[in-house]
């Protein structure tokens, strides 16, 4: 696992993320990045995602939620990457979500695990820590 491939990939899956929100891409697109199982942490819950169709049912309802607020990308304010070992890191962001001027409309921090297996690079773990 290499830090600096692990910083791009999620360059890449940010780009995706917005594209998807906006309705650019399909929402396969998107859920190409993650892995199943997958759990998803906020101060709300835990929710256990077990299959293609519950993932994408997940990340749709994410999706919905930003477009209603205006969403249209993501700006990484902070990132920084620690591989675990040689299939796994973990990469930690606080990241500025922005409405279509520019405007910020959220700043969570995330730390995701992500695993390299066959299928590449995928998200498996998503815990947020704030709005």
């Amino acid at each position: 696992m290499d830090a600096a491939a692990v910083g791009r990939w999620f360059d890449e899956y940010f780009d995706t993320f917005a594209a998807c929100a906006r309705g650019d891409r399909d929402i396969s697109a998107l859920l190409s990045h993650f892995g199943v199982p997958l759990i998803l942490t906020t101060d709300d819950g835990v929710i256990t995602v077990m299959t293609d169709d519950e993932a994408a049912a997940v990340m749709q309802s994410l999706l919905d939620g930003l477009r209603a607020n205006g969403y249209h990308h993501t700006e990484v304010a902070h990132s920084e990457v620690s591989v675990v070992n040689s299939t796994s890191a973990l990469y930690r962001c606080t990241l500025s979500r922005r409405n279509r001027d520019g405007t910020e409309i959220g700043r969570p921090t995330i730390t995701y695990l992500v695993t390299d297996d066959v299928a590449g690079l995928r998200i498996v773990v998503l815990a947020t820590h704030g709005q």
